[in-house]
């Protein structure tokens, strides 16, 4: 651990503190627990991260080190410090953090592994604050240790009922030991976590007081507006810019580079004292493109192509047993195949940025990101400038499902404040977001599968063909070996096959696409899911006893369909009309399962009546929490099942807005039920995504279930099927 000299200034600069305090943080190497002594002020740590400042006037602040983008962490995470500290959630003021060194370098929010990455961590260092206050104040009265406990922010004397507050402590607290391996507590003498505890940025979001990004106000600032080619690929040949910068407010006009990964474009921005002449200005604009041939890429050419790849072999994901020679031998053989479209992020809060670079060449960011580790180790290296130059505040996001994990709408903002050398605030409208990207990519599955004499699966085989994300954030990434991340958890469910093979197939494209919710899992659970079903079905057999006879052995996934089973009464018939599906997927993320019941009409349409939800999790911080996240995958889940998908055709995407590249509307959201497994610490899964793989080929069951007819394509009009 190195250490760097400050003077007073700028010690209380770097906290916002007022007087003596106690810092207590987590060294990034070793998690080993570490002081600070604010009263001589000596040094500040250098790669220290201090989650947890007590002052002498009794303020208590915990930081957030995950982004909050709608999940909880703003709650969550100063919880599991709170729990041990021995705080009520009243009695400590949240901070989110904004990248900084000190906090190391896993401030990012996705996988769904905020919790899961911080459990054990802060929970060390609330009990190593805790432990040392306690100490303390035994010193100060010259008792033992174990005649003192902490409670509600004191520490008490147990035979005469005396106590101290932290913020009497710390001067002393700050000088002892810290302890490398503290006693954390017993889950069941818990008072925060496993609680349905409120979280602290709800009041400020319904006030109207919670600080997005998209809501930074700098003095001085200019708005910018950029045209983006809607055509990826085409390169920007010339602008005309007379009836723009006749528009009243417009200051100025300049092209400006977006950055993706390996995908680079150029284009205009329109910088403006408002965002509505900015707007307006761009409207104006008269701007020429090389579309580079690009013009021509439409959604079912590229559809065709995919299906014609699907008779190439492809690159093996897992081979067990021997497919070929059991898929040949057997008289019962089912093949089909399914396809999953295009999809936008579509986040509630537009992409945004506000970026000023000063003259003394350092930089101020403020926006909505998951990923503020990202942006600060990228920056500095990009535009030259050293660590300490670059400032970033991270607000609330309105919303992420991966897209915010790039930042090329950042560094757009930044080219453009370097150009202007004065803060600019750079939005993109809700057409720029759904039209330039970057999109979930589409996946086509081929399946192949047998059935025994007896109804058994004897050898299945899931074949992926899809473009890969990889393609577009690895310069050098070889097509031409297996990525893993396209085929997601095909081959590590946990249904007990004796022959499968799985393989997938590159297909080369120019579109930038990303992360989505649940990333391929969101597409290839449907496929995968709902090919077992149509298994099941051939076999003759109900589709949830057909999974749980190829479920042996114990395990989480047995667990969840066992609990699916009873708490959606699987075995009480449904009147005539009626139909249920069950669909479980286990990834990177965590495990969840679903059991949906339909009702046929009578113009030929469905209705989604209820959704029956099991997650599994072992560790529970919040379960309101984790239920409220399971009820947003349902109803993002429905929607990518349900509604439009994103289409191109002359090169460029159909959809535009919401009107026709629409969410679930509340009407629309079924009720319900969620069901939380845990199993008290022994094993920490993801909450935000492991909800949404699931839900579609549970649906597209339960309306075979309730109709006879097989759903092999997302989106599917469940009005018209």
């Amino acid at each position: 651990m190195s250490t760097k000299n400050v003077n007073r200034r700028d010690f209380l600069r770097y906290t916002g503190l007022s007087g003596a305090a106690f810092i207590l943080g987590i060294s990034n190497a070793n998690a080993a627990v570490e002081t600070l002594h604010a009263t001589s002020l000596p040094n500040v740590p250098f790669n220290f991260t201090p989650y947890i400042i007590i002052e002498q006037s009794g303020k208590i602040t915990l930081f957030n080190s995950k982004p909050e983008i709608g999940q909880g962490t703003f709650q969550s995470i100063p919880a599991l410090i709170a729990e041990e500290l021995e705080l009520s959630p009243e009695q400590y003021t949240v901070k989110q953090t904004g990248g900084e060194k000190k906090f190391g370098d896993a401030q990012f929010a996705g996988g769904s592994f905020s919790v899961r990455s911080s459990y054990f961590d802060m929970r060390k260092a609330g009990a190593s604050a805790r432990e040392m206050l306690i100490s303390a104040a035994s010193q100060q009265w010259n008792v033992p240790v174990s005649e003192c406990y902490a409670k509600q922010g004191k520490v008490f004397h147990k035979p005469s009922g005396k106590s101290l507050s932290y913020g009497e402590l710390v001067e002393t607290a700050s000088k002892l030991e810290v302890p490398k391996n503290p006693t954390l507590k017993d889950a069941k003498d818990f008072n925060i976590l496993g609680k349905s505890i409120k979280r602290q940025d709800v009041p400020l979001k319904v006030s109207g007081k919670a600080v997005f990004g998209i809501d930074a106000e700098i003095p001085n600032m200019v708005y910018a507006s950029v045209e983006h080619c809607s055509v990826f690929g085409a390169k920007l040949k010339d602008f005309d810019k007379t009836a723009t910068i006749k528009v009243a407010g417009v200051e100025q006009v300049l092209e400006v580079e977006r950055v993706f990964g390996v995908y680079k474009a150029t284009g205009v921005a329109v910088i403006a004292k408002n965002y509505w002449a900015a707007l307006k200005g761009r409207k104006a604009l008269k701007v020429n493109w090389d579309y580079q041939g690009k013009e021509t890429f439409n959604s079912q050419e590229y559809t065709k192509s995919l299906h014609e790849l699907a008779k190439n072999e492809g690159v093996i994901d897992a081979n067990i047993g021997d497919f070929d020679k059991s898929f040949g031998e057997s008289a019962k053989k089912i093949e089909a195949f399914y396809e999953t479209p295009f999809v936008s992020h579509s986040p509630m809060e537009a992409m945004n940025c506000t970026a000023h670079w000063k003259e003394d060449n350092t930089l101020e960011i403020w926006t909505s990101t998951q990923v503020p580790s990202d942006v600060m180790r990228d920056l500095p290296t990009r535009f030259g400038l050293k660590e300490e130059a670059v400032t970033l505040h991270t607000g609330f996001s309105g919303g992420g499902f991966g897209r915010r994990l790039a930042i090329d709408f950042i560094i757009e903002a930044v080219n453009l404040t370097k150009v202007l050398k004065k803060p600019v605030k750079m939005i993109w409208t809700r057409e720029d977001d759904t039209q330039i990207g970057p999109f979930r990519p589409p996946t086509f599955s081929a399946f192949k599968g047998a059935i025994s004499e007896d109804g058994k699966l004897v050898a299945f085989q899931h074949k992926v063909i899809s473009p890969t994300i990889m393609s577009f954030l690895t310069p050098n990434n070889d097509k031409t070996k297996l990525d893993g991340t396209m085929t997601e958890g095909i081959s590590h469910q946990k249904y007990e096959i004796p022959n499968m093979k799985n393989l997938f197939v590159y297909s080369d494209i120019h579109i930038p696409m990303f992360w989505w919710r649940s990333v391929t899992s969101s597409t290839l659970a449907f496929s995968h899911e709902c090919f077992i079903d149509e298994l099941a079905h051939a076999a003759g057999k109900d589709p949830m006893d057909f999974r749980l006879e190829m479920l042996t052995k114990e395990s989480d996934t047995k667990r969840v369909l066992n609990k699916l089973k009873e708490v959606s009464k699987w075995d009480t018939p449904l009147p005539k009309g009626k139909g249920r599906g069950v669909a479980q997927w286990e990834f990177f993320a965590g495990l969840g399962g679903q059991v949906i019941e339909v009702t046929k009409l009578s113009n030929n349409a469905v209705k989604i009546d209820k959704v029956y939800a099991v997650i599994d999790l072992g560790t529970v911080v919040n379960p309101d929490t984790v239920k409220a996240q399971v009820e947003g995958a349902v109803v993002m889940g429905i929607t990518a099942a349900i509604k439009n998908g994103i289409t191109f055709a002359d090169g460029k995407v159909e959809q535009s807005n919401f009107h026709d590249n629409p969410v679930l509307r509340i009407s629309e959201v079924p009720q319900i039920e969620v069901h939380i497994l845990a199993e008290g610490g022994k094993d920490i899964k993801g909450v935000g995504e492991p909800g949404l793989p699931p839900v579609a080929p549970a649906l597209a069951n339960a309306i075979f279930s309730a109709t006879g007819i097989r759903v092999r394509k997302m989106p599917f009009d469940i009005d018209n099927l």
